[in-house]
C-alpha cells in the first residue's frame, strides 16, 4: 500500500481567513489559499485546481500504460482537467470534470487510441475517487 500526505492549515473566518497547503514531497510548502483564491482571482491555489492537476497527471500516466499495452508509445500527451465547482442546494459540489487531451503518437490507430483513452479515463485511480461526471475529448495528432 502506498500512502501520500497533503496537509492544510487555516486561520480565521471563511472570507477573511487565510490558509496554506503543503505536500509530503515539499513540492507545495505552505502554499497560500483562501476565499479569494477559490472564488475570485487572488494569488495562490485552491482545492479545485489541485484536484485538476492530480486528475490530469493520473489520467495521463494511466493512458501511457494503456497505450503501451496497445503497442503504442506517445511522443507527447497533454491533458487539461477542468474541475467545475457548482453552487447546489446546501452549498457547493464538484459535479463535473472534463479532460481535454491532445496526443502526439506517431503511426497511431485512431480507434485503438480512443479505446486506450477511454480505458485510462475509467481506470485511473483518481477518476475512481470522484462521484462526478467525467467527460473526455481526446484528439490524436500525428508527429
Amino acid at each position: 500500500m502506498i500512502k501520500r500526505k497533503g496537509s492544510a492549515v487555516w486561520s480565521g473566518g471563511l472570507k477573511d481567513g487565510k490558509g496554506t497547503v503543503s505536500t509530503q514531497s515539499g513540492v507545495l510548502n505552505q502554499t497560500q489559499y483562501g476565499f479569494n483564491t477559490r472564488f475570485e482571482d487572488g494569488a495562490g491555489t485552491n482545492p479545485e485546481e489541485l484536484i485538476g492537476a492530480a486528475h490530469a497527471g493520473c489520467f495521463t500516466m494511466a493512458l501511457s500504460a494503456q497505450l503501451g499495452e496497445a503497442g503504442m508509445t506517445a511522443q507527447k500527451l497533454e491533458t487539461t482537467a477542468t474541475v467545475s465547482l457548482d453552487k447546489v442546494e446546501g452549498g457547493f459540489a464538484i459535479n463535473t470534470i472534463h479532460l481535454d487531451l491532445v496526443a502526439t503518437i506517431p503511426g497511431a490507430d485512431e480507434q485503438a487510441f480512443q479505446e486506450a483513452a477511454r480505458k485510462a479515463k475509467e481506470g485511473c485511480p483518481v477518476s475512481k475517487l470522484f462521484n462526478a461526471n467525467i467527460t473526455l475529448d481526446a484528439k490524436l495528432q500525428q508527429a
